[in-house]
C-alpha cells in the first residue's frame, strides 16, 4: 500500500517533467487564432500573420461601427499573437541557443511564480518565461540550496521559454 501512494505522489508531483508538450492557455489561444496545429515556420508564422492583419484592420471599417472596435481589439491580439508566437518558435530559439546557454550557466537572481508560468532572472540581467511549470515544481526549486544546478536539471531543457527582458549593456 505504502509503494502505491509513492508511486501517486511521484507520479502527480513529476508529471510535468515529462511532458515537454504542456503548454498554457495563452499558447493555445495563440496558435488556434493563427490556425497551427503543431509548429509552423517563421515564414507560415508571417503569412498568416500579415493575412489575419488585412483583414482584422481597423482602418477598412467605418468610425465608430461595432465592427471598427472589434477590429481595433482584434489587430492588438492579432500582433500580440504573432510577437509572441515568434519569441517561441524552434526557429527562433535555435538562432539564440548560445546566448540562452551563455545565460543560464550565471546564477539565478530572482524568481517568480504565477499559475503555470515561472520567471527567472539572471545575474546576467537577461529574463526568461517558462511555461507549464506548475507549483510542486516551483516550491522545490524555492527550497534548493543550489537554484541553478536544480533549474538547469529540471526546468532549463525541459519547458518551453522565450526571452522577455535582455541585459542591459552599460556604456
Amino acid at each position: 500500500m505504502k509503494t502505491v501512494v509513492l508511486q501517486y505522489i511521484k507520479k502527480s508531483i513529476f508529471a510535468p517533467y515529462f511532458k515537454k508538450k504542456l503548454r498554457m492557455k495563452r499558447i493555445n489561444e495563440y496558435k488556434k487564432l493563427f490556425s497551427v496545429e503543431k509548429e509552423m515556420t517563421l515564414k507560415q508564422l508571417k503569412t498568416t500573420y500579415r493575412n489575419l492583419v488585412k483583414e482584422w484592420h481597423p482602418d477598412k471599417f467605418q468610425a465608430g461601427d461595432d465592427k471598427a472596435l472589434e477590429a481595433e481589439l482584434m489587430s492588438r491580439k492579432v500582433i500580440d499573437a504573432y510577437h509572441f508566437l515568434v519569441s517561441i518558435a524552434p526557429e527562433t530559439t535555435a538562432a539564440n541557443l548560445d546566448d540562452y546557454n551563455e545565460t543560464i550557466t550565471s546564477p539565478i537572481v530572482d524568481w517568480q511564480h504565477k499559475g503555470m508560468l515561472l520567471e527567472i532572472t539572471f545575474l546576467d540581467g537577461n529574463t526568461y518565461e517558462y511555461f507549464g511549470v506548475n507549483k510542486a515544481l516551483y516550491v522545490k526549486l524555492c527550497q534548493s540550496d543550489k537554484l541553478t544546478r536544480f533549474a538547469k536539471r529540471n526546468i532549463f531543457n525541459t519547458f518551453t521559454y522565450r526571452k522577455i527582458k535582455k541585459s542591459e549593456v552599460e556604456a
